[in-house]
């Protein structure tokens, strides 16, 4: 099938939704935490995460426009600067799924989706306890794309929690093993079952 321009603006909204967001592949399914200044914890789903840098370690993700719907995880961020980026495990990705509901802000979605928090070395925003791969953040910049007034919201890594038997000797996490989720689209979850590392590779000698 061939889309045009004019083609993709003038599909349903819906149909066009779900075609953008899948055409660009599988996504990571992360559960970003984060806490207001009342001390009401949130938790919400994003597929946008991604990696920006190793030294200093640096992980972004991306905001849908703020400035007609409030997005209770931005208003967290610039209140806190802490927030977690927590996995997605097959058991409970219906629960994360569900956070993206739209709650009112005094309502957590921890306790609506029953997904248990949990505080490590007093950091100070909310992990999700049942994730295998749990990542404390704090807010460097953020970045707003004027052409369509998303934001990109860069975030540095503090602290990093792996499950012991996931982290190789060379330091890569074997995600399949956790049965982590990835996202296609909106809402089409997919769960890796194998890795095929390749190595780092040089150029060839003629």
């Amino acid at each position: 099938m061939h889309f045009s321009e004019q083609d993709i603006e003038n599909l349903d909204k819906v149909y066009r939704i779900n075609l953008i967001n899948s055409c660009s592949g599988y996504k990571s399914a992360n559960l970003i935490g984060s806490v207001s200044e009342e001390r009401i914890n949130n938790l919400a789903i994003f597929s946008s995460i991604t990696h920006l840098g190793s030294n200093p370690p640096l992980l972004g993700f991306f905001l849908r426009p703020t400035e007609i719907i409030p997005r209770h995880t931005y208003l967290n961020i610039k209140e806190n600067s802490y927030y977690t980026i927590n996995s997605v495990q097959l058991e409970f990705v219906d629960k994360a799924h569900h956070t993206s509901a739209k709650y009112d802000r005094k309502i957590s979605e921890f306790d609506i989706t029953k997904i248990k928090s949990e505080i490590i070395n007093n950091f100070p925003a909310p992990y999700v306890k049942s994730s295998s791969v749990k990542i404390g953040m704090k807010f460097v910049e953020e970045i707003k794309i004027n052409y369509n007034k998303s934001r990109l919201i860069v975030g540095k890594i503090v602290e990093l929690n792996v499950d012991d038997n996931l982290i190789t000797n060379d330091g890569f996490i074997n995600l399949s093993d956790a049965k982590i989720a990835t996202i296609s689209g909106c809402d089409g979850y997919s769960f890796p079952k194998s890795n095929s590392r390749k190595g780092y590779q040089k150029p060839q000698k003629s």
